[in-house]
């Protein structure tokens, strides 16, 4: 370990703020400025008190850390990157394929900002593919390639210790390092925010562990990240009116190859409003039609299980698709959505003209399985850019199969039916269709005019005794 005992300590420093005062304690080793912020004069004063303490009795301060040699945890024992592997291993039986590939996103970066020294003789690719594909994947470890494994044992080598946290300025060029891509670029919002729910879990973890005392992420409501900010709110822009969705769904039907079965895929998301892993799933004995001949011709969808699409290497099955239960629910929890006429009959039509029978899939490939997401994006991508003016097709307008979704919501809360009515059919809670929806809701303005009107006005006071 690296020590020093050339301390120097300087008078503790008063930061008034518009909101509140803090107090930094500040002193230097071998000439380089260490400091930590309080939030009080005593909490200062005493962790100074601390280290003029401990360099009075001739302790070597750590100069990774700052701190004396007494202080420091058992994250000086371990490296970051071995905690990191360990942190995966425990989690991985526990979570989703999904919840897999995104810690090991997220811990790509992060493992990259807490290197000795950055990579020479491998390209910044190749390394973040290393530690996102192998390192970061309990199955796969062991049969990382050799030129991977290369990779990855000169990554453990230089990779800090645990104790790198427990510096306030190594905490702070570790966070501004995970928000740009390899190239430079700021990294979504959306990804920073990962980034964070994941480091926050893997502090929990260590301090559980005893490597560290406290979790050293920044507090505070977007404390540790620039990011730009985000909303959850659907971008009106993004939505189909009528006849654009009748156009596009159109153009699928038409197409020669698999177009009737990719339409009753975009159908039941436009009519129903179902996610595309729950549509994949679809059993035929989970779809309720009545008879050809009934008078009422609705119908139902029982939604119990998702096929999303993480990628094989991140199933225990080695298939593109995991199954799940559905979003935000119990495992053998179950959902009704209501199947408007018009998609009964297309629904009907579909099972008929593919000779499909209860226990088989609904939605189905070409050689039978699940319908690859790959084939729905690639088919869906080509409708836009045949029936939409080049204008449009450079607009949010339906760029999502995802949107189509959005616009059956949309058009069921524009139609009154109540938001906890959608949020059922939707496996949304209320809070969070509302978050997402209020700023589409239309059509309604009129009436609301109306009855704000109706409750009266004050009276004119260039007029006394008017009403």
């Amino acid at each position: 370990m690296d020590t020093t005992y050339n301390v120097k300590f300087w008078k503790t420093g008063v930061n008034e703020g518009k909101r509140r005062t803090t107090y930094t304690v500040r002193w230097e080793l071998d000439g380089r400025e260490h400091r930590k912020t309080f939030v009080t004069a005593a909490l200062a004063e005493s962790h100074r008190a601390g280290l003029v303490s401990a360099a009075r009795k001739g302790e070597a301060f750590s100069l990774s850390t700052g701190l004396p040699v007494s202080y420091i945890s058992q994250a000086a024992g371990v490296t970051w990157y071995d905690f990191a592997v360990q942190f995966v291993d425990q989690l991985w039986e526990r979570t989703s394929a999904n919840n897999r590939r995104n810690v090991a996103k997220a811990l790509t970066p992060v493992t990259i900002a807490l290197l000795r020294s950055q990579p020479t003789a491998f390209g910044g690719v190749d390394v973040r593919r290393a530690l996102r594909e192998y390192a970061f994947n309990t199955l796969r470890r062991d049969q990382a390639p050799p030129e991977v494994a290369v990779i990855l044992r000169w990554v453990r080598r230089n990779s800090l210790s645990m104790a790198a946290w427990e510096d306030e300025s190594a905490v702070e060029t570790a966070l501004r390092a995970v928000e740009r891509k390899l190239d430079g670029t700021p990294v979504a919002a959306s990804s920073a925010r990962r980034t964070k729910r994941v480091l926050n879990v893997l502090f929990e973890y260590a301090i559980k562990k005893k490597v560290l005392e406290e979790n050293p992420l920044p507090k505070g409501k977007g404390a540790g990240t620039t990011a730009a900010k985000t909303s959850s709110a659907v971008d009106k822009r993004s939505l189909l009116n009528q006849e654009q969705a009748a156009k596009l769904l159109g153009w699928v039907y038409a197409r020669p190859r698999g177009g009737r079965r990719l339409h009753t895929f975009f159908a039941a998301m436009y009519y129903a409003g179902a996610r595309p892993e729950e549509i994949v799933a679809i059993n035929v004995g989970d779809v309720r039609l009545p008879a050809a001949d009934a008078e009422d011709q609705w119908g139902e969808l029982m939604l119990h299980i998702a096929h999303p699409e993480v990628g094989r290497q991140w199933t225990n099955t080695g298939e593109v698709r995991e199954q799940r239960g559905l979003k935000g629910r119990a495992a053998d929890d179950t959902r009704t959505v209501p199947c408007r006429p018009a998609l009964t009959r297309i629904l009907r039509a579909h099972i008929e003209n593919e000779g499909l029978k209860p226990g088989e899939l609904l939605m189905q490939g070409e050689k039978g399985g699940d319908l690859a997401g790959s084939v729905i994006r690639r088919a869906w991508r080509r409708a836009r850019k045949e029936v939409l003016t080049s204008y449009e097709f450079g607009t949010p307008l339906g760029r999502r199969v995802y949107d189509l979704r959005h616009t059956c919501l949309t058009n069921w809360l524009n139609a009154g039916v109540p938001a906890a009515t959608v949020a059922e059919w939707a496996g949304n809670s209320v809070p969070v269709l509302l978050t997402t929806y209020a700023r589409c809701i239309d059509g309604q303005l009129d009436d609301l005019k109306r009855r704000i009107e109706e409750a009266g006005e004050l009276g004119d006071p260039a007029r006394p005794g008017a009403d």
